[in-house]
């Protein structure tokens, strides 16, 4: 079985095609629980990608929906490489529980469109600006520590840029005068997002401080993915900071939040628009 580390995206397909097969064949939770002599509840971990994917339990469940051979045959082929862990797997130690879903998603994700309401979003910071935000969020952890959790975030910058995904964020122009870390940090924030405007797969949109409300406006964190597998629909993260992450996979309050987040983007300047100057905002 895979360590605990949050499950991959081909996790989550595997386990979201023994959902649909069950669904489709009328099978009861109850029944394909007695298929397995277990209780429902372990049905449904293996569907929500909560536990590895054991190839004796797949086959019953399998037998349990008649499904024919072509199904089951790239099925089974599939679960060794959705039991493997995730390449985040040897930084779990330094990972929030939501954070291994989170990436689990994300590493496969075309799309990520992010709002933060005061900061850089996550995948636009430098390393500098990143430590100096995990220095005053993790107070009790040394700088190797620090240094670990820095090196996990430009480990998902470089595969996203590596695989081409589509990034495109939104964010006040007070977080280019909220200063983390020393005047430096923050000019080096800066030059990494006037670098990052011209890259192809990268959209930016500043809010300016002199913008009226728009629909994100007060609103936490937001994350939107979008994986290009039909088995998975667009999740979003939204963060209530301090408190809780929640990865939301509900289509009507994923298509809330994108409906949203699509007002605040169209209601901003242009992403052709330069950054607003650091002096007068």
């Amino acid at each position: 079985m895979r360590p605990r580390s949050g499950p991959t995206v081909q996790h989550r397909v595997l386990a979201a095609r023994l959902r649909i097969l069950r669904e489709q064949a009328g099978v009861s939770l109850r029944a394909a629980a007695d298929a397995l002599g277990a209780h429902p509840a372990t049905v449904r971990r293996i569907e929500r990608a909560e536990t590895g994917l054991d190839a004796r339990q797949v086959t019953e469940l399998l037998r349990c929906y008649g499904a024919p051979p072509r199904v089951v045959e790239p099925i089974l082929a599939g679960l060794g490489a959705a039991n493997l862990p995730g390449w985040w797997h040897r930084w779990r130690d330094t990972m929030e529980s939501w954070q291994q879903d989170v990436i689990g998603v994300e590493s496969s994700a075309g799309l990520v469109r992010t709002w933060h309401p005061a900061l850089v979003p996550e995948l636009l910071r430098t390393p500098a600006y990143a430590a100096g935000l995990f220095r005053m969020q993790y107070p009790d952890d040394g700088p190797d520590r620090i240094e670990r959790r820095v090196e996990l975030l430009r480990e998902r910058q470089r595969r996203l840029c590596e695989r081409g995904t589509a990034l495109w964020a939104l964010f006040p122009a007070a977080a280019l005068l909220t200063r983390v870390g020393d005047p430096e940090t923050m000019a080096g924030q800066r030059r990494a997002l006037a670098g990052a405007m011209e890259q192809p797969h990268v959209t930016v949109q500043v809010v300016p401080l002199e913008h009226p409300p728009h629909a994100m406006t007060a609103m936490p964190p937001l994350h939107l993915l979008r994986v290009p597998a039909p088995e998975i629909g667009d999740q979003a993260v939204l963060e209530t900071p301090g408190v809780r992450v929640d990865l939301v996979d509900d289509p009507e309050a994923v298509m809330a939040h994108r409906i949203r987040l699509d007002a605040a983007c169209a209601a901003a300047p242009p992403p052709e628009t330069p950054l607003p100057d650091l002096a007068t905002g």
